[in-house]
């Protein structure tokens, strides 16, 4: 099989179900940022040490996948069999932001990103996340989208926050308040 087709040169690309639409189609820029957003988890993966969060990780990068299949799905639908999202899938990340949340200091004022290289790819890959849902409410009010992907997104962005503090903690990296200036 060979990694192009040329079908898409003329700015045009396949939904699953068979129907086109242009490569800058809402539906297509919400996938799309997925896509990113899984890569930029990848990064992150590979920037930790914790085995335990390296696969929480992993099991995020298979829930994008997923998100981004079904996101994929034309208007028309399909007969194909797509995996899904469940709300055991958003329980699981609020179960794993609870244990991390346990272990940090109250929160007192907004931080701002940085500190560490690996924090601070932590804060990139919340924010594409943010898009990410971003993209998908927008698309929601456009086509029917089901509701578990804007749940799942809002509650993956609160994980990347939460895991961000945690690793300012574990890599002993300061967490600089932000301070409003007048």
């Amino acid at each position: 099989m060979k990694i192009y087709t040329k079908k898409g040169d003329k700015g045009q690309t396949g939904l699953i179900g068979g129907s086109r639409v242009s490569k800058n189609d809402l539906r297509i820029n919400a996938y799309g940022t997925v896509d990113e957003l899984n890569a930029h988890v990848g990064l992150l993966r590979d920037l930790i040490l914790d085995n335990q969060i390296k696969r929480n990780l992993l099991e995020v990068q298979d829930r994008l996948f997923t998100a981004g299949s079904l996101l994929a799905v034309g208007e028309k639908g399909t007969k194909m069999k797509l995996p899904e999202l469940y709300p055991e899938n958003i329980t699981s990340l609020e179960s794993w932001i609870d244990l991390m949340d346990k272990s940090l200091p109250e929160m007192k004022t907004f931080v701002l990103p940085g500190g560490h290289v690996t924090v601070s790819t932590c804060h990139i890959t919340r924010t594409v996340c943010r898009r990410a849902e971003r993209l998908i409410v927008e698309l929601s009010n456009q086509v029917e989208v089901p509701n578990v992907l804007v749940a799942y997104f809002n509650r993956l962005s609160d994980y990347f926050f939460t895991l961000s503090r945690k690793l300012t903690m574990d890599l002993n990296a300061e967490e600089t308040p932000w301070i409003p200036k007048s």
